[in-house]
């Protein structure tokens, strides 16, 4: 590792995303020295700091799960005013920050220990010559100016003059295990010596962030990969990702899978995943934005895309479970979800998703209990879950995903 260069990395929330990709990136550059992290969970405040600072990840490679250690690490609960104060000067001398919640809601809560509120007291103290960037990871394509919205609404107008809030796209596959069990079965080293649950992240870092246009600005953290537009990238991790993972694991749960490693030796699913990840989700996007002339919309690039991550999906030691992928299956059937969205995009660039459609009539089985479906409920169902957002599409969509249903026994 390379010298420090008295860098300060400030983290919101301490899930996965955060210890095990930004945090973890981080520390790997060798670029920072003070790392502090806002968590409202007190046990875990008090466990990494009962541990110096030090907590453990562990890395799924194809072939082994890695254990690593990242230390030096300030744990602070925004609800202690100490903690809280301690917050505020580490955002106002931050270099980088990122947040990682579960959702964009979760930027100001209304209290004083808010994201945004401990944003706006830090900016107020910030020397508006020194720049940094704040990464957001919500898994929302507007939370950088949703955020953004949040603290113009509460610091002075030239407050985040020097300050550039940038999206993402993270296509990171990471979980938290909390089996007892599971822990001793894998292997895994807990988050700390107190903490009884492990982080299990795979091993990838090809992150996409916004363009930065801070004048002379350096990221400390040197990985991740500057765009100019992010959506069509977003719309290949919805469309593409997020999609034909969903795909394998419907499918998968009416074999009576219990893991996404256990799909890989049923040939038909996998097959029908690559179909509908490049003869559909890609065909589509590469029409769509071939006017981009980024590599990964073009058909080579796409296909090495869809091989790569169909690999990384079934990859037997992340333990990623049907049970987690398939859950709330109502939600990934809406229209611009990752199913039908899919769908719809595949239309639109004058593509049958007939692949595609298997995974739709899966989750469909899936949200309805596997209860015996007739064309006219699968719609009503549907229907139902769309609402006012069903357009002219709406008929076509019911009768791709209809016909899939005789694919199943």
């Amino acid at each position: 590792m390379s010298p420090t260069r008295g860098k300060t990395f400030v983290g919101f929330g301490f899930g996965p995303i955060q210890s095990a990709l930004f945090l973890y990136e981080a520390y790997c550059s060798g670029r920072f020295d003070r790392y502090f992290v806002a968590e409202v969970d007190a046990a875990l405040v008090g466990a990494v700091r009962a541990a110096g600072g030090r907590y453990a990840i562990n890395i799924a490679h194809p072939d082994r799960i890695e254990t690593v250690v990242v230390d030096g690490v300030r744990l602070c609960d925004p609800a202690k005013e100490p903690d809280r104060q301690e917050l505020v000067s580490a955002i106002a001398a931050s270099d980088e920050m990122a947040t990682a919640l579960p959702s964009v809601r979760f930027y100001d809560t209304g209290d004083a220990a808010s994201v945004a509120r401990l944003l706006a007291d830090g900016l107020r103290r910030r020397d508006p010559s020194k720049p940094a960037v704040l990464y957001t990871a919500e898994n929302d394509n507007r939370a950088a100016e949703i955020l953004t919205e949040r603290l113009n609404a509460q610091v002075p107008p030239d407050a985040l003059t020097n300050t550039q809030i940038l999206n993402t796209v993270i296509g990171k596959m990471s979980g938290v295990i909390t089996d007892a069990d599971t822990i001793r079965r894998l292997g895994l080293t807990p988050l700390t010596p107190a903490t009884p649950r492990a982080v299990l992240v795979e091993r990838f870092n090809h992150i996409l962030i916004s363009r930065i246009t801070l004048p002379g600005f350096e990221r400390g953290i040197g990985v991740f990969v500057e765009k100019d537009d992010l959506l069509p990238f977003e719309e290949a991790k919805l469309y593409g990702h997020n999609a034909v993972h969903a795909l394998i694991a419907y499918l998968a749960r009416l074999r009576g899978l219990t893991t996404m490693a256990e799909a890989a030796c049923h040939d038909d699913i996998m097959a029908a995943a690559r179909a509908a990840f490049i003869d559909e989700s890609g065909a589509a996007l590469v029409k769509k934005h071939v006017r981009l002339q980024d590599p990964l919309f073009t058909e080579a690039g796409y296909r090495a895309y869809a091989d790569d991550l169909i690999e990384r999906m079934v990859n037997p030691h992340l333990n990623d479970l049907i049970a987690r992928v398939t859950r709330d299956a109502r939600r990934k059937l809406g229209y611009d979800d990752r199913l039908f969205g899919t769908m719809r995009l595949a239309l639109a660039q004058g593509i049958e998703p007939v692949h595609m459609a298997r995974g739709a009539a899966a989750a469909v089985l899936c949200a309805t209990d596997d209860a015996p479906a007739t064309r006219s409920s699968v719609g009503a169902l549907l229907r139902q879950i769309w609402g006012e957002q069903a357009d002219e599409q709406a008929d076509h969509l019911i009768a791709l995903t209809w016909a899939a249903m005789p694919c199943f026994p």
